[in-house]
């Protein structure tokens, strides 16, 4: 009789086995793709963090250009005017034919250096002029002085920048596929600097004299303010508003001038 009892006893405990390491590796499939996309998540954040660093890099950069004489292509420099005189016309035309030697060898732009032409025509100190554009990245800002009628008054606002434009012939050079290409185009900048004052500095100096010492200047401090843009998938190049995610940082610098 127990012999009979028994029978079967073997196939339920094996399809009891069954069903829990089944639901055991259902777990771990599930418990892997969660890391996985956790994974990605976490890279996407760390290189919106990056392009958003690169945003601040190239609102100094820009400040330092318009400081030194902006990058211009010679060709489109504008002559005097009607009335400009014979040797006006004549130090136009050298000063046009300098920087077209100097273009040569540099992609076809060259520094305007003549200080003819101030900001924000040319070379110049920033300083704000125009109001602050409405985006994703300013309005992520709550510290942002305005005036009377609610304008934040900036030296420069620049959007809409492509991540993965700039960096495309690098990736080209290295052979990466279309779809590594278009997710890093998916990655957007944007930046605007605020001229805050005058501020002092010390420069370091190299002078062997014993009476060298660090001495404080005087110089142009400038609030900058950057963002990195992670885009959904599909969205347009100039497109900008719906970003998945959105990393804003700022820096306080001084250039001399």
């Amino acid at each position: 009789m127990n012999k009979k009892n028994q029978k079967g006893f073997t196939l339920i405990l094996s399809l009891v086995l069954l069903l829990v390491m089944s639901l055991m590796g259902g777990s771990l499939i599930v418990i892997s793709s969660s890391d996985h996309q956790s994974n990605n998540t976490s890279d996407e954040y760390q290189q919106t963090f990056y392009v958003a660093e690169h945003a601040l890099i190239e609102a100094e950069k820009f400040l330092i250009n318009q400081m030194m004489g902006p990058w211009v292509d010679p060709g489109e420099l504008t002559p005097p005017g009607a009335g400009a005189t014979a040797q006006e016309l004549e130090a136009h035309n050298n000063y046009v034919a300098q920087l077209q030697t100097l273009a040569a060898g540099n992609g076809g732009f060259a520094r305007n250096t003549d200080g003819s032409s101030p900001w924000p025509n040319g070379r110049g100190i920033p300083t704000n002029i125009t109001n602050v554009l409405s985006t994703p990245c300013s309005t992520s800002f709550r510290n942002l002085l305005k005036d009377d009628a609610g304008n934040t008054l900036v030296a420069v606002h620049q959007t809409l920048w492509n991540f993965g434009e700039l960096i495309e012939p690098i990736l080209n050079t290295e052979s990466a596929s279309e779809e590594e290409i278009e997710h890093m185009k998916r990655y957007r900048w944007e930046f605007f600097a605020i001229n805050v004052g005058r501020s002092t500095f010390k420069g370091a100096g190299t002078s062997l004299k014993k009476t060298s010492t660090n001495a404080q200047q005087q110089g142009n401090a400038y609030k900058l303010y950057g963002c990195g843009y992670f885009m959904p998938k599909g969205t347009a190049l100039n497109d900008i508003d719906d970003p998945e995610i959105l990393i804003p940082l700022e820096t306080l610098v001084i250039l001399s001038g």
